[in-house]
Parts: structure tokens; C-alpha cells; sequence
């Protein structure tokens, strides 16, 4: 299919029925999808089937598509929700943020490539302590790469309030991670 045809092209021809169109969309979308599913589910085998039931949600609610805010952002909405589901139900108190980093560099040493695994540990580690309500804003920002305007769409907060909670996690984050200077020290 012709790339230069937009996302709400796409899905009209979907809700008409053409099924080409709802694979364009998938192909578009699924390197999106899937980052998402990995980041809050955090389990490799469950990927791939939770992000086709992604997908079949998305499909079922094409109709409800509001072309005013951008698709990626729906999507992500819908991903992050199901994903939230899954986990609530699973009661998984974890949350990994980074296993998709190279946590090693060619020019490392096995001792700097230990310490830098270490350290991308202890952050993971760190976010999955999180409370919900700050875990998922830390992922969607930092990880996904989405802005405070899709933030608000996917978590239906004002904006206020993710910049709030943003800012708590980080808080939290750094209380976790950096050790406290004793006094005299530098």
C-alpha cells in the first residue's frame, strides 16, 4: 500500500471492510505497539500474544477513532490500558524500563560492562517499586518518548497532574539511586 496515505485513510478503508488497509496499520504500528506491551509487561514470551490482542482491540474500535489526536497516540492508549489490565489482574508488582538497552559498549571492559549492567539493574529495579500512578508516567515519557499532550490522551490526567507525577517519580527515583553525601564530604 502506498505510504503516503494517511492513518485516517487507512482506517475508513478499514471500517469498509478493506483488510489491506488494517495490515498497512498493523505494519505502521506494531515496532510502537510492541516497545509499549515490552516496557509495562516486561515478560519476552507474552509480547507478541498481547500485542495481537492489541491489535484485535484496535481493529474492534476503529469506528470509535477520533481523527482530532493523532493515531500513534490512540493506539498507545489502547496498548497501555490493556497492558494495565493484564497486569492487574496478573497483580505483577514489576515493571522493567531498559532491557532494551545495549548495556554494553565494544570499548567496555568486563568489569565496566558488569558495573553498567549493575546500574541499568538497580534503575529497573527501582522503577518496578514505583506505585502505578508514577511507574507508568516514567515509562511513557522516558521510554516511549511520548509528550506531556499524548501523556494526557493515553491517561486521560490533566497535565498538571503527569507533570506532577513525573516529577514525584523522579524524586522518588533519585532517593533510590543516589546515596546520601555524608556531612564534610564534597
Amino acid at each position: 500500500m502506498d505510504p503516503s496515505v494517511s492513518d485516517i485513510e487507512l482506517v475508513n478503508k478499514c471500517i469498509k471492510g478493506n483488510h489491506e488497509a488494517f495490515s498497512e496499520l498493523v505494519t505502521r504500528y506494531k515496532k510502537l505497539v510492541f516497545k509499549v506491551v515490552f516496557n509495562i509487561i516486561n515478560n519476552e514470551q507474552e509480547v507478541n500474544d498481547v500485542s495481537q490482542e492489541v491489535f484485535l482491540k484496535v481493529y474492534k474500535n476503529l469506528k470509535a477513532y477520533n481523527p482530532e489526536y493523532k493515531f500513534s497516540t490512540w493506539i498507545i492508549k489502547i496498548a497501555t490500558n490493556h497492558c494495565l489490565d493484564i497486569v492487574r489482574k496478573k497483580k505483577i508488582d514489576s515493571v522493567s524500563i531498559d532491557d532494551a538497552i545495549n548495556v554494553s559498549d565494544k570499548r567496555d571492559t568486563p568489569e565496566e560492562s558488569f558495573i553498567r549492567k549493575e546500574k541499568v539493574e538497580k534503575i529497573r529495579e527501582a522503577i518496578s517499586e514505583l506505585p502505578e500512578k508514577y511507574r507508568i508516567p516514567i515509562i511513557l515519557f522516558h521510554k516511549n518518548g511520548l509528550s506531556y499532550e499524548e501523556m494526557t490522551n493515553v491517561m486521560n490526567e490533566p497535565i498538571t497532574i503527569i507533570k506532577n507525577r513525573l516529577y514525584r517519580a523522579r524524586l522518588m527515583l533519585k532517593d533510590k539511586l543516589v546515596p546520601e553525601r555524608k556531612e564534610g564530604a564534597l
